[in-house]
């Protein structure tokens, strides 16, 4: 079995969980994610199986959108509810004035990578530090907010929820804390649902309670997507018989022979019986289609 497997994370569960849970349905050993979730989050985490891991480090799009809610008068040292509260105070942030901060946070930003985190120092995890009640300093990292909008607002009880769409490696947890910041009062995040992946979204998913169904039901495959869809929107190169066998043989193409796009930029390849090969990219100078990757 080949191929992607969205799944709807749930709250509890780290995503290598979320893996390990897989390997005991399928039997299979050959499955990784793509994009860590926070255990506290949920929503959409692609798994690859089989031959599709080969495709985990080629993921042309690594945006990702959130649903985040927020409680503002509150900090604590994860940044998130499950923490220990480190501060908190009375809040009278106005609709207007929350627009107004939150209009300050498009764009290419700043952030810290919070204590609670993977992100290694010296060659240690921040969480470990963190769990040690250690706390070191860290060097900011460049994130873009393509576009953030307030979804939900309560003025009375300073709770609000936000639209995410951003870069890979951007911490919602840091952002929502930046935000508090900004406003003077503090703020941690509440809840973080995930529900965009690159190319995938939360109607792509399966609850892990629904795969186990299908397995049980031997219909597991119709979950599966094909790793195809990952690069739909590359240029894409069509084959005859005999380079199929090549390319499929590991051989660099002759870009003469061939019919292609000109571009320089990675191609999808697909064999004589419109089968999805891998990935290739032009050299100019050799006149050759060089492999990038085989995905059969």
């Amino acid at each position: 079995m080949d191929g992607i497997i969205c799944i709807n994370k749930p709250e509890g569960f780290t995503s290598f969980d979320v893996v390990a849970k897989l390997r005991g349905m399928t039997k299979i050993k050959k499955i990784g994610h793509s994009g860590t979730l926070d255990p506290m989050a949920t929503g959409v985490l692609p798994v690859f199986i089989g031959r599709a891991t080969r495709a985990i480090d080629l993921m042309p799009d690594h945006r990702k959108r959130y649903t985040a809610s927020f409680q503002l008068g509150q900090t604590t040292d994860t940044l998130d509810r499950t923490g220990t509260i480190l501060s908190s105070c009375p809040s009278q942030i106005s609709l207007e004035g929350l627009k107004e901060t939150l209009s300050q946070f498009q764009g290419i930003i700043s952030q810290f990578p919070p204590m609670y985190s993977a992100v290694k120092v010296n060659g240690q995890r921040l969480y470990d530090l963190a769990r040690q009640g250690k706390e070191i300093e860290r060097k900011p990292r460049q994130v873009e907010i393509y576009g953030l909008n307030l979804l939900e607002f309560s003025p009375e009880e300073q709770i609000g929820k936000i639209d995410v769409f951003c870069s890979k490696g951007t911490y919602i947890r840091s952002l929502c804390d930046d935000i508090g910041k900004k406003l003077g009062v503090g703020a941690v995040l509440t809840d973080l649902v995930r529900t965009q992946a690159g190319c995938f979204c939360l109607e792509d998913c399966f609850t892990l309670e629904q795969i186990q169904k299908m397995k049980d039901q031997e219909t597991l495959e119709k979950a599966l997507i094909s790793v195809e869809r990952l690069f739909s929107k590359f240029p894409k190169i069509q084959l005859n018989p005999i380079q199929t066998r090549m390319f499929s043989n590991g051989v660099k193409l002759d870009l003469k022979r061939i019919h292609w796009q000109q571009s320089i930029e990675e191609q999808a390849v697909y064999g004589a019986q419109g089968e999805f090969l891998g990935i290739a990219i032009p050299n100019m100078e050799t006149s050759e289609l060089v492999i990038r990757k085989l995905l059969i």
